[in-house]
């Protein structure tokens, strides 16, 4: 799971609510602009992002990958034809199907340089900076407690797995399997529920903290500027 890791790369120091934007420009690019040549364009885009934060490309990949599963059958499916029988392979049916599932692919590594660079304290501030109010103090704890916790259920998982292995549980049927670390992990899951409402209670969590300062430097400025001389190159070609 990608997380925060400090740096002192160029995208480190942006501003989050620049990220957010540029995150947003791009899903809407890549949305709108299906074509292998803007589908390019963007890849180029998230390759210098992702070089620029120094964040490796194996990591990039992986935070796509609980919906590689879904990006890789879509095409697939796509591609089979039902109409007649038998069912007959239709190879040109599944380039619409693989661009889109290729452009998920890149906003999925845009989204994971946003979270390799940006600590939850700025994204916090540049959630209640883009919606005031007490919706967006709420819209912002909500985001942080789920950053917060979900390395933490993801690390207790890991354990449960680790200690069944320990206990041979490759020896046991697969349904058996599920059960064991299942079971474990949905009751760690529920500890750590019950832990958090404890600190709630206990008034451990701060319902308006003080957020960073955030502040536009030159460097926003100037990826802006080229975030928008790419949607404008894109909406000509």
């Amino acid at each position: 799971m990608i997380q925060y890791d400090p740096g002192t790369t160029i995208i480190h120091q942006l501003d989050p609510r620049t990220k957010l934007f540029i995150q947003a420009t791009v899903a809407a690019l890549a949305f709108a602009h299906t074509t292998p040549r803007g589908l390019i364009v963007l890849s180029g885009f998230a390759i210098s992002c992702v070089i620029m934060s120094n964040l490796s490309f194996r990591r990039a990949i992986s935070a796509a990958r609980p919906a590689l599963p879904f990006l890789i059958a879509a095409p697939v499916v796509t591609a089979i034809d039902i109409s007649s029988w038998p069912p007959e392979i239709v190879p040109a049916a599944a380039i619409g199907a693989s661009l889109a599932s290729y452009r998920v692919i890149i906003i999925f590594i845009i989204a994971a340089v946003y979270l390799h660079t940006t600590p939850i304290r700025q994204s916090q501030a540049a959630i209640q900076w883009f919606v005031p109010g007490r919706v967006g103090r709420l819209l912002a704890l909500g985001v942080s407690v789920v950053f917060r916790t979900l390395p933490v259920i993801r690390a207790d998982i890991h354990r449960v797995r680790s200690a069944a292995k320990a206990r041979l549980i490759q020896n046991q049927t697969r349904r058996e399997r599920v059960r064991i670390i299942g079971t474990a992990g949905l009751r760690r899951t529920f500890e750590r529920a019950d832990r958090l409402t404890l600190a709630l209670q206990a008034r451990c969590l701060a319902w308006n903290p003080t957020l960073p300062r955030l502040v536009f430097g030159r460097a926003d400025g100037v990826a802006l500027i080229f975030i928008i001389i790419t949607a404008m190159f894109l909406l000509i070609i």
